[in-house]
């Protein structure tokens, strides 16, 4: 991996943002972020994320959507099940607890696709205007075989309030609605947005990021209680998931840039969407395994390395 490109992300003001809030959270500072900023922040990056990508798909070529929607779906039916077969390596898990972490692992990250969009951003590298679409498309799937394998069959999908948390929670709406919005409306009519819904998505993503950094800090004692084999996996499977997220990219026809941005969908690893689902749908899982592996471990390996990583993988794939 290029380490000049590694060191920029690392010292770059999002990463540090985190850094800044775990520290905060390890020695007893009072700093905070209320709830309701907190879900103020995650509305306007979803519909930022959003917007934006509408804008963008509206100049696609519809032709040239079908394959990459088609191969990424395919991942997120895969991936969760990988990670449910790698699981087994960790004798101390029950099948519940296995299902549970393949559908965080399954689902994607908001705050890390973000980030990517960010960097590549910076670093001028231009990207398909379909990479939101493709994150809409692997949120569901992965959510829904974790459960799946979870409950050994598809008992676990015939309650209602999982199928609505799953396809109608904010995630998914307000991503979905600000494509269509996005879409419908056009780019001259998003310049009068853009200085909220897009001059302002790296400052927000700053705040997210020292906020998530703060919740990160907070689970730090448990790390104790994972085992090295859960950290392994946590470590590992981003690994995995993002080289198959930045091959399938390349097969696809993706750019560099899209190929990076389908890699860090792959490897990142929920803690918005599917905690909520996984509490509904299996409510005798632990709520903080999947919790410390994907935002103590998952999260900040992609934040810090992964994500240059990603890139430096697709460049590979293409050259």
């Amino acid at each position: 991996m290029n380490l000049t490109l590694a060191l920029s992300n690392i010292t770059s003001i999002p990463v540090l943002a985190f850094a800044l809030g775990v520290l905060a959270s390890r020695v007893k500072t009072d700093l905070s972020v209320s709830r309701g900023a907190y879900e103020a922040i995650s509305f306007v990056l979803l519909l930022s994320i959003g917007l934006k990508g509408g804008v963008a798909l509206r100049e696609e070529n519809f032709a040239q959507v079908a394959l990459p929607l088609g191969l990424t779906f395919l991942a997120g039916l895969l991936i969760p099940l990988l990670a449910f077969l790698l699981l087994r390596f960790v004798p101390a898990l029950s099948r519940i607890n296995r299902g549970a972490l393949a559908a965080h692992y399954g689902s994607t990250s908001l705050v890390t696709f973000s980030a990517a969009l960010v960097f590549l951003d910076q670093a001028k590298i231009p990207y398909e205007g379909l990479v939101t679409t493709l994150l809409v498309a692997m949120e569901i799937p992965g959510i829904l075989i974790g459960i799946v394998l979870a409950r050994g069959g598809f008992k676990g999908l015939a309650d209602g309030a999982v199928l609505r948390e799953v396809f109608l929670g904010k995630t998914v709406v307000l991503l979905l609605g600000g494509l269509l919005m996005g879409l419908i409306a056009g780019s001259t009519a998003y310049e009068k947005v853009k200085p909220l819904f897009g001059d302002l998505q790296s400052g927000l993503l700053v705040l997210f990021l020292l906020t998530l950094g703060i919740k990160a800090g907070e689970h730090f004692g448990e790390f104790k209680n994972l085992g090295w084999r859960m950290i392994l996996f946590a470590l590992v499977m981003p690994v995995i998931s993002g080289s198959i997220g930045a091959s399938l990219g390349t097969l696809a026809g993706l750019s560099v840039g899209g190929a990076t941005a389908l890699a860090v969908l792959c490897a990142s690893a929920s803690y918005i969407a599917a905690p909520a689902a996984v509490a509904i749908a299996l409510p005798e899982a632990s709520k903080s395994i999947p919790l410390v592996c994907s935002l103590g471990v998952t999260f900040p390996f992609n934040l810090i390395l992964g994500i240059p990583l990603y890139y430096q993988l697709a460049q590979l794939l293409h050259g």
